[in-house]
């Protein structure tokens, strides 16, 4: 894997600095599969844990892959070791609702917050979303919520989170939640010649209401820039 450190440095100075005393929300997304969006969510998050100092929590959009947790699971020398599952939510709140809702032998529904677990990872302050895509039974499907209650309750408890959304050709996730995060960053492979779909998905986000901070040119495979500050004209 290609050592991301010095872009992660660039990317998280370009951010600038958060409001005091509150959590900032940053959300990964590319227009296309493929840009390499979860590995860029993922080194940002390992960044900010390590280096920067800060409690991170990651969240993994992509409901049914779990991408996340499958890389960091594979490489616990780099990333440390997951810890034990636990519960995903600090109040109760979650940021999809599973329907039709699941009821126990007594008649009680089972909480969305029931389908999303956390991992520690190496110890670090960093945790990592899982869904537990396991446990659905029949027709019962997910869907991510336009809500902001999960984002503002966990907002009280980490310094920062890191959303990783599927690619917008995929999914409408990342612009459903794009009105509740601080800046979004577009994702887009260096050796991508074609910027009108990410270009398309800037404007996508601006009218969902979402705050687009600049374009991540992702040079997992060849050399090519890091962060650009500024959006695709």
């Amino acid at each position: 894997m290609v050592d991301l450190n010095a872009e992660m440095a660039d990317l998280w100075a370009s951010l600038g600095t958060p409001a005091p005393g509150r959590a900032r929300a940053v959300q990964f997304i590319a227009a296309r599969r493929g840009e390499g969006t979860s590995t860029i969510a993922r080194e940002f998050a390992r960044f900010a844990a390590k280096r920067a100092g800060r409690s991170v929590w990651l969240v993994d959009m992509d409901l049914f892959a779990s991408p996340q947790t499958a890389a960091i699971a594979a490489d616990p020398e780099r990333y440390g070791v997951l810890g034990p599952a636990v519960t995903a939510s600090p109040d109760g709140s979650m940021f999809l609702t599973v329907q039709p809702p699941r009821r126990g032998q007594d008649g009680s529904v089972a909480p969305d917050s029931a389908y999303v677990n956390a991992h520690e990872v190496g110890g670090l302050r960093w945790w990592v979303t899982r869904f537990r895509g396991d446990v659905l039974r029949g027709r019962q499907q997910a869907h991510v919520l336009g809500s902001g209650d999960y984002w503002t309750g966990l907002r009280r408890h980490v310094d920062l989170i890191v959303v990783d959304s599927p690619s917008a050709d995929r999914s409408q996730s990342g612009l459903t939640v794009a009105p509740f995060m601080d800046q979004t960053v577009l994702v887009v492979a260096a050796d991508e010649p074609d910027v009108k779909p990410p270009a398309l998905l800037r404007d996508a986000l601006a009218t969902a209401g979402g705050r687009t901070a600049g374009v991540f040119f992702n040079r997992a495979q060849i050399q090519a820039p890091g962060f650009l500050r500024a959006v695709l004209p």
